[in-house]
């Protein structure tokens, strides 16, 4: 005899199967709290403070630190000392800074251009947390020189190099099956230095974030969930090829430039960088094979001149944004969630290509270790990590 659904429950009971449960729940935890079990284990130690700085703005008015608290519970900051000097300060808002929350702290010192100080700031327990300033320069502010200026060497970085590579691709589509695989295996090449570089880079700025963030764990989160998500889009009507491919390519190394225009304009508004004529070609370099790893995709088949440009701006266009992002509201937690987005985004686009290349073989086992392949591969790791030397600072 086969199984009988079982009889479907009225509105009102299922309703009720979930709100009694809840409604004890949230009375367990109103009990828990207005008990306060761990009371009679207190020693009279003072709650345990922690005060990260966010951001930094250097002006004529001084020094401002923008800090979050992640303690226990509230906290209050009552002295700020100045390369060993005390100094008045104002906070805004004022008053306790409560788990999580952030404040302004405004120092009238008059810093000097191009030197280091240390600041250092003390709660009403004692506890002092100290921020180093390596190199003092006025942050950038949002004007419209600065802007352009900014857009002006984000698009030297992203946009160039990108149009620059997708200008080989008339020359690329006379190459044979084996120059396609080799220009595969190229793109899988690069993707990985990205997304290797991707990663390490979230997660040094993770374990800068306040500790409130679990800055590992959200790196490796996000990265997973930008992963499914593109995988589960990308899958939706098939398996992704020829033009949408390319676009997807472009998104993924798209999001790696943004993540490396946060990098370049926080390194300009905090002064630890000068972004010198050969770092700027160091740069483009680095990223002309993105271009070539693009258009490898579209080898067979004829896109409209449109499609280019609007690769390019996907591709390129994000180091843009990202420039004025790092220099104008830099935090390293939302830095490192959207490299981690991009490091999830790079290893779709890795495992998508991998796939074509195995679909354009007959021999699918046979063709990851042919010659062509592991050289392009190869080659793709070599070159990123060679240019990637003229843009360490």
């Amino acid at each position: 005899m086969s199984d009988q659904s079982q009889p479907t429950r009225p509105v009102l009971t299922r309703l009720l199967l979930v709100l009694v449960p809840l409604a004890a729940m949230l009375g367990a935890f109103v009990w828990i709290a207005s008990l306060d079990p761990l009371r009679s284990f207190n020693n009279g130690a003072p709650a345990v403070e922690a005060l990260t700085v966010e951001r930094t703005i250097l002006d004529e008015a001084g020094i401002g630190l923008l800090v979050r608290a992640g303690g226990s519970e509230p906290m209050a900051i009552a002295q700020v000392a100045v390369d060993d000097a005390f100094w008045t300060f104002t906070q805004d808002p004022p008053g306790p800074i409560a788990r999580g929350d952030t404040v302004w702290v405004q120092i009238p010192y008059p810093w000097v251009l191009g030197e280091a100080h240390l600041v250092n700031m003390l709660s009403n327990t004692g506890t002092a947390f100290e921020h180093e300033i390596a190199v003092a320069v006025p942050t950038p502010k949002a004007t419209g020189g600065q802007l352009r200026l900014q857009a002006l060497v984000g698009a030297i970085v992203g946009l160039l190099p990108v149009a620059l590579g997708l200008m080989f691709y008339p020359a690329m589509r006379g190459v044979g099956r084996g120059g396609m695989n080799f220009l595969l295996a190229l793109t899988v090449g690069l993707l990985a230095f990205l997304l290797i570089d991707m990663t390490s880079e979230a997660l040094e700025l993770a374990a800068s974030a306040a500790a409130l963030f679990q800055g590992s764990a959200m790196v490796w989160l996000a990265g997973l969930a930008s992963f499914l998500l593109l995988m589960a889009i990308g899958r939706w009507r098939g398996t992704p090829e020829g033009l949408a491919l390319a676009f997807y390519i472009a998104l993924g190394i798209g999001l790696h430039n943004f993540g490396e225009g946060l990098a370049i304009g926080g390194a300009f508004a905090a002064g630890s960088a000068g972004l010198g004529t050969f770092l700027v070609l160091g740069f483009a370099l680095h990223n002309v094979t993105e271009g070539i790893g693009i258009a490898a995709p579209m080898l067979r088949v004829r896109p409209p001149l449109w499609t280019f440009a609007a690769l390019t701006l996907l591709a390129g266009g994000p180091a843009v944004l990202g420039m004025w992002a790092g220099s104008l509201a830099y935090a390293p937690q939302w830095s490192a969630l959207a490299l981690a987005v991009g490091a999830g985004a790079i290893l779709q686009v890795m495992v998508e290509v991998t796939a074509y290349l195995m679909r354009q073989n007959n021999d699918r086992q046979v063709v990851l270790f042919a010659p062509a392949v592991l050289g392009g591969f190869l080659a793709g790791l070599a070159f990123m990590y060679a240019t990637a030397a003229l843009i360490k600072v």
